[in-house]
């Protein structure tokens, strides 16, 4: 399937419902390769992307998630993490503290976007113990899980969502 633009940023709604069917591995490779793809400040790349697709490991990443059940229920789960010194060595705490962050942010919207094209669901999670997480699959030490997507055939149709009107969030200056 394939979507115009505006109509996957259109269509992009936060999925929370799946179907029983698994993704195929090559179509998950594909939205690797658009989260591989995303921008990062001095093109360093620090993520890291686990793909869950074991019952075990989904039930354990939703009771990271306070209870999230969708976690445990889509057929698989991105865990995007952030390697924060991977940014440092060239930027310093700004790195740290904050490129890499916006590069999983990137990659994570990439991700979403992707997944949407391809007619599938997902969900950008952010509510979630982030030790619970490190713990549940074995992460490296320097890694940081800051997002979890949950992805699948989606069971659900999107909900009318509504937008702050342009004006409220646009500043002109000339």
């Amino acid at each position: 399937m394939s979507l115009d633009f505006r109509d996957v940023l259109t269509g992009r709604f936060s999925c929370r419902s799946f179907e029983s069917v698994p993704v195929p591995r090559e179509r998950i490779v594909e939205l690797l390769e658009a989260m591989r793809g995303a921008p990062s400040a001095g093109n360093l790349q620090p993520w890291r992307f686990v793909v869950v697709t074991g019952a075990a490991h989904r039930r354990a990443l939703a009771d990271a998630a306070f209870g999230q059940e969708f976690v445990a229920a889509a057929p698989v789960t991105v865990v995007v993490c952030a390697v924060p010194g991977e940014s440092a060595r060239t930027y310093g705490a700004r790195g740290r503290d904050l490129y890499c962050l916006q590069d999983t942010a990137a990659a994570t919207e990439n991700l979403l976007l992707a997944a949407t094209a391809a007619g599938l669901g997902g969900c950008w999670v952010g509510a979630f113990d982030e030790a619970s997480v490190h713990r549940a699959l074995g992460l490296d030490p320097g890694w940081r899980p800051v997002a979890m997507v949950p992805l699948g055939v989606p069971a659900e149709a999107p909900s009318r969502r509504t937008r702050r009107p342009l004006e409220a969030v646009t500043r002109w200056l000339e």
